[in-house]
């Protein structure tokens, strides 16, 4: 079965990495390499079983080729996962040993932080091995992600608003933002900033008073979010939010927001368009954070926080052209982004299988 969903969806390789002496249970996925190597943070979470992490990490995986694609990056798609709590199951040798497993792929994975493992995890891998990024604090590195993911998502949501309302600024538009945590945090600056009024929800209440000391934005209890009258419904928590439930509460004309797999099924994107909604695919406009860690090592002079979020600004334009696509050829924009991915990913396998023969 394994083997039947690799064919399907054309994923290129995936490694299983054992180590009795550290305990180390991990899987490595490259879903595509034909853009350049696969790059995707490793994710350390108890799971369930081993069949629960292999598909999360062929997920995942996945998700990354499509996220740089869409994005122009010149990188394939991978992810790691290892087995185990990270809490309790982590050591210095189980994480050296994971490096051991990168180290022998030569650069075709390159690993980064994710769910569990955060840069002082990442140190230790790289004591044996190059092939990891964003380990803050360290020189040329870029640093934390969230403030490149709110800026690509306000661009994101600047060019949705453009297209539902003909509207060049967010001024006097109404945001309901669904959670409010870092990457919302940042975003919520720039909406504010932009003469946009917030209305937010969290249930961590640090992260609220937070938000209200700092912008001053309304309140309002989490479940509520989704009946708020706004122009922007903003996801920015938990994935699968829009749903059968929470769809037909919506009182909006644009969804766009920096959470992943917005959409629980794709079936409600077709729902969307159905009710003359646009939604911004989540991977496109969330996509800041893999386009700043980009300009660590594939951008010539080294990291530049300006050249960087110049990079990230222009997934404003990248949200403009799959609306335009989605409208002239009446499809949902989730299908569209797919395509778009897809068709570059393809022209460059073609590319790589011609220089074979």
């Amino acid at each position: 079965m394994l083997f039947e969903r690799m064919k399907s969806e054309e994923f290129e390789q995936v490694v299983f990495c054992q180590d009795s002496r550290t305990g180390l249970k991990a899987i490595i996925s490259m879903h595509s390499t034909a853009l350049g190597p696969a790059v995707g943070g490793c994710r350390m979470w108890n799971y369930a079983s081993d069949e629960e992490a292999i598909h999360d990490v062929l997920r995942l995986s996945k998700g990354m080729t499509y996220k740089a694609a869409i994005s122009g990056l010149n990188w394939g798609g991978g992810k790691a996962v290892i087995m185990g709590d990270a809490k309790t199951a982590k050591s210095q040798a189980l994480l050296e040993r994971f490096g051991d497993f990168v180290a022998t792929l030569n650069g075709t994975y390159v690993t980064a932080k994710d769910v569990g493992i955060g840069s002082d995890d990442l140190r230790t891998i790289k004591t044996r091995t190059n092939h990891v990024l964003g380990i803050d604090g360290e020189k040329g590195s870029s640093g934390d992600p969230s403030p490149a993911t709110s800026w690509g998502v306000y661009h994101g949501m600047r060019a949705s608003v453009q297209a539902a309302y003909g509207a060049n600024s967010l001024k006097g538009m109404r945001v309901a933002v669904q959670g409010l945590g870092s990457v919302a945090y940042y975003l919520i600056e720039h909406l504010v900033a932009d003469g946009a009024e917030v209305i937010g929800c969290d249930v961590d209440q640090a992260v609220i008073d937070r938000a209200v000391q700092k912008f001053g934005i309304e309140i309002v209890n989490p479940d509520r979010i989704y009946d708020v009258k706004c122009d922007v419904f903003s996801p920015n928590a938990l994935g699968a939010t829009i749903n059968a439930e929470t769809l037909p509460r919506l009182q909006t004309k644009v969804i766009a927001g920096g959470a992943n797999n917005q959409l629980a099924t794709s079936e409600m994107g077709f729902e969307v368009m159905k009710r003359g909604m646009i939604y911004a695919p989540d991977y496109a406009i969330n996509a800041g954070g893999l386009t700043n860690i980009y300009h660590e090592s594939m951008i010539e002079g080294g990291y530049s926080r300006t050249r960087a979020f110049d990079h990230v600004s222009q997934i404003g334009g990248t949200i403009a052209k799959i609306l335009e696509r989605s409208k002239a050829e009446n499809l949902p924009s989730h299908v569209v982004a797919d395509r778009m991915a897809e068709e570059r990913v393809n022209a460059a396998r073609e590319v790589k299988l011609a220089a074979r023969k």
